[in-house]
């Protein structure tokens, strides 16, 4: 099973939302690998891929990586490198695929940023058919980007599963609370829950312990083998 994840914009926790879903995924019964088709802005053994493999301790892969911390289609272009391809990235992403298997595709910033000039993530989820999880912030703001992001998928034929909140606090405030109940109702997506703020910060136990406390996915979208 392919499954994208996205975020509603940059920096809303969408490489630990990811993680937190890999261990989830992991404690259903599946065996579980994080893609990142392309990383930009982070020096040789560094980037999401890489915060991933530590926090959930899961093999993950990178395609692709661009010097400098731009859209991608823009930072392929400052280094003099070719973007890729459609076709090169779902043949990528597929090999990566196989039975019992859950392939986290991790793109980078939200939906429609440009992996090269004609080419986004939406793209990408279309011609694997793959569903999409969206990675929101849950403060003043995120209703309208969620449910941007949300409505823009769909109208491209994707089928969107789950919100998942990228950073709550210990004690969230009414403005966040109020929005958690209003993301369901907005995007008629349910909210799968939320990553603890600092959870980045923690060891692969508690992170893994973490993550199985605040996510959870639909039986009928997490059973092994189904």
């Amino acid at each position: 099973m392919i499954l994208i994840v996205t975020g509603t914009g940059t920096d809303v926790g969408k490489t630990v939302a990811t993680a937190a879903l890999a261990c989830v995924y992991r404690a259903r019964g599946w065996d579980v690998v994080v893609a990142k088709p392309v990383q930009t802005g982070e020096p040789e053994g560094s980037g999401d891929a890489f915060t991933v493999a530590r926090l959930a301790r899961v093999e993950t892969a990178e395609m692709i990586r661009y010097p400098e911390p731009l859209a991608p289609n823009l930072a392929a272009a400052r280094a003099g490198m070719r973007p890729p391809t459609l076709a090169e990235t779902t043949t990528w992403i597929r090999a990566l695929d196989a039975p019992g298997r859950v392939l986290l595709v991790e793109g980078a910033g939200g939906l429609l940023v440009r992996l090269a000039d004609d080419l986004t993530l939406a793209d990408i989820a279309a011609a694997l058919h793959a569903d999409v999880v969206v990675v929101t912030s849950v403060t003043l703001g995120c209703l309208n980007s969620a449910e941007l992001t949300v409505n823009e998928a769909q109208r491209r034929g994707l089928r969107v599963t789950g919100l998942i909140g990228g950073s709550i606090p210990a004690d969230p405030d009414k403005t966040i609370l109020l929005n958690l109940d209003e993301l369901p109702r907005l995007t008629d997506v349910p909210v799968w829950g939320c990553v603890p703020e600092g959870a980045g910060g923690l060891n692969p136990r508690e992170f893994d312990e973490l993550a199985r406390r605040s996510i959870t996915i639909p039986r009928s979208h997490s059973s092994c083998c189904v």
